[in-house]
């Protein structure tokens, strides 16, 4: 239950097109709604927090994946899982045949994105190398989803200055930008250096041996010396696009 379909049966049942019956057969499933003795859904999510419950998909079972996403297409418009395999996927796709795959990011949606709800506000994400675009990918399209405007700046690193200055007039004139960078990570102290607006750092796993799976990255967003920079876990996209949806909102 989002939002929009929230309002539209209050507004029906005030109007007489809805018995109060039918609406509290609508509402029954909340606050949550079991599935299979595996999973006890979010339903009322969308309405305390504006961004409806996401499916994680590593740990569980392709059927445990498409019974979930099933549930969920019937209580809202669009759906979102994280981290999908294409096995999963096709276990998704046999029971909601409208949903679509995003290899890179691997991302299953369901239904289209909305609107932009401010479409004059807008999140930067920008990713230091194109390695980096996968995290960069799993960020933009969640803004999206959850309805931010965004622009994307991607391959813009510190190795090339000059590539990110190209951007300049973009990045000021965000709302909030999030940052994925791998290797030494020292786009974020870039980029923060440059706006007025929160930024919101990705470590990614990407560099070499002593990079240790991003963690040479997050230490180095985790000591910015620019001020005004949140830092989230390593390659957590979607935990980035969460945070900047809420300041762009």
């Amino acid at each position: 239950m989002d939002i929009e379909r929230l309002s539209a049966l209050l507004n029906g049942v005030q109007a007489g097109d809805v018995s109060v019956g039918n609406a509290l057969d609508a509402l029954r499933s909340l606050p949550y709604d079991s599935v299979g003795g595996f999973a006890e859904l979010d339903t009322h999510r969308a309405v305390r927090t504006g961004m409806s419950e996401v499916v994680y998909c590593p740990g569980k079972s392709n059927d445990q994946v498409a019974q979930i996403m099933a549930r969920l297409a019937g209580q809202s418009d669009r759906v979102l899982a994280t981290r999908a395999t294409p096995e999963q996927f096709a276990a998704v796709q046999a029971v909601l045949p409208s949903a679509v795959y995003h290899p890179l990011p691997r991302l299953i949606t369901v239904g289209s994105s909305p609107a932009p709800i401010h479409p004059g506000r807008y999140v930067a994400v920008l990713t230091a190398g194109t390695a980096d675009t996968p995290v960069g990918e799993e960020a933009a399209l969640t803004l999206e989803w959850a309805g931010s405007r965004v622009e994307r700046i991607y391959d813009v690193g510190v190795a090339g200055l000059h590539r990110l200055l190209g951007h300049l007039e973009t990045i000021q004139n965000a709302n909030a930008l999030v940052v994925c960078a791998g290797m030494e990570g020292a786009l974020t102290s870039v980029v923060a250096g440059l706006v007025s607006r929160p930024v919101v750092a990705v470590p990614t796993s990407i560099g070499y041996g002593t990079a240790f799976g991003g963690v040479a990255a997050l230490l180095t967003m985790l000591n910015s010396c620019a001020g005004g920079v949140a830092v989230v876990n390593i390659d957590n996209g979607f935990g980035a696009a969460c945070y900047a949806h809420r300041i762009n909102s």
